[in-house]
Formats: C-alpha cells, structure tokens, sequence
C-alpha cells in the first residue's frame, strides 16, 4: 500500500516553517502508522530577490518590511521565540543572519539524493534561527553539507554551479499552481490543506483523517446465523 504523503512548502528564513515542522514531528510521534507516512520538503522563497546589507538586523529588516518601528519587531520576534521554546526550540533573533535562502534550498535537494532530505532541512533551520550562521554563505554551506555526510565532490560541485536550481524553481512553480501565498505549507496525499505552523493536535485530527481514508475498514454483512461475512463474501 501506498504511504500518506505529507508535503510541507517552506522557507529555511521562517521561524514559523520550524515551529510547524516540530509540531508535525510531535504529531507523527503520536500517530500509530507514522512509518506508513512519508514527508517531503518543497522549496518556497519568501523573498527570491533578497540581497540585504551585511550588518544590517533581522529586526531592521523586518521592521522595513511592515513600516513599524524596530522596537515592534523586538517584541514580535520575543513573541516568537517564546512559542519557540514552548515547542524545545531556541530562536536567537539577536544573531540571525539575514540572507538569499536559494543556495540553502538548493543544498536540500541535494540532500534528498542522498536520503538526507529531513535532515539538511533540520540542519538549516538550527543553523540560521539558533546558531546565528549565514546560509548563504558557501563554506558555511560546505561545513553544513559535510555534517551531513553528504559527498564532498557533490557539495562542491552544487556551491560552485546553479544545481538543483530549476527543482527550486519547480516547488514554486507548483506553489503558485495550488494558490500557496504563505508558509509554511501542509498538503496531505494530494487531499486536505493546512496553512500556517498549527497545534499539534489539528495535525494529529488530519493524519487520523487521511489514514481512515485510506484505507477503509472492511463493510461486514450480518449471515443468517448471526455471523458475520465480509464485502467479499468471506464468512
């Protein structure tokens, strides 16, 4: 049988992309068939042009972007990072790094090669939200592709070139076809939505929904001995 798909759009530069990742995560912890699901990452750039001014803040940035004063963004950004925590994450907004995140995703699909999908996104998402790193940054990204036990040559080859690039431009290609304006991005087998890093508990109603779905129970028939027989005819 087929496994339930579970494909997640997002941006390695979205604090809510991780939040949604490790309420996913929990969820799949609960769930009794999670080794029948399977997720897979698309790539999804909140800002394909962005080339910010070394030095410049995450909060500056952010603060430009609304047109609010940076003390709003201190405050939102402090409100992040404490849902953050609630879920065992540690958000550094005071060392985020702000960056183009196309190389990162481009490191991803590689990554996915290699069975290392989940892993590279994992690794990104500490690197630049908990560790302050530019994901940009090609040694960086060379360090990051190594711990992942990713070839050398490949890694090399991927930080050199545009690779991979046309698969980024793919995910967003089919972003844009299903009408995705934010992330992060849920889509189950193909069927049911869910937009934004939601509890835990509306992903665990929604894993419970596609696998009943799935594979429905058999229809039992009463036999005329009070037994039961099957949609088959097995009794």
């Amino acid at each position: 049988m087929k496994k339930i798909q579970v494909e997640i759009w997002s941006d390695i530069l979205c604090p809510f992309c991780y939040l949604g990742k490790r309420r996913l995560e929990k969820a799949l912890a609960k769930f009794p068939h999670a080794n029948e699901v399977e997720v897979k990452w698309r790539s999804f750039e909140l800002d394909p042009n962005a080339n910010p001014e070394p030095g410049v803040s995450q909060y500056a940035l952010l603060a430009s972007k609304y047109g609010k004063p940076e003390e709003w963004a201190r405050q939102m950004s402090a409100n992040m990072a404490q849902s953050a925590a609630e879920e065992g994450l540690t958000f550094d907004f005071d060392r985020a790094v702000p960056a183009n995140s196309l190389r990162a995703h481009r490191l991803v699909h590689l990554a996915e090669q290699h069975g290392r999908q989940d892993a590279a996104k994992e690794r990104l998402f500490k690197a630049y939200l908990e560790q302050g790193l530019d994901i940009n940054d090609v040694p960086t990204l060379a360090r990051i592709g190594n711990e992942l036990e990713l070839p050398t040559a490949e890694v090399e080859q991927l930080l050199t070139s545009n690779a991979f690039e046309q698969e980024v431009r793919h995910d967003e290609y089919q972003a844009r076809q299903i009408g995705v304006r934010g992330v992060p991005y849920f889509v189950f087998d193909d069927k049911y939505a869910v937009s934004g890093a939601q509890p835990t508990e509306l992903f665990q109603e929604v894993l419970e929904k596609v696998w009943e779905e799935a594979r429905p129970q058999p229809i039992q028939l009463a036999g005329s001995d009070g037994a039961s027989c099957d949609i088959n005819g097995n009794c």
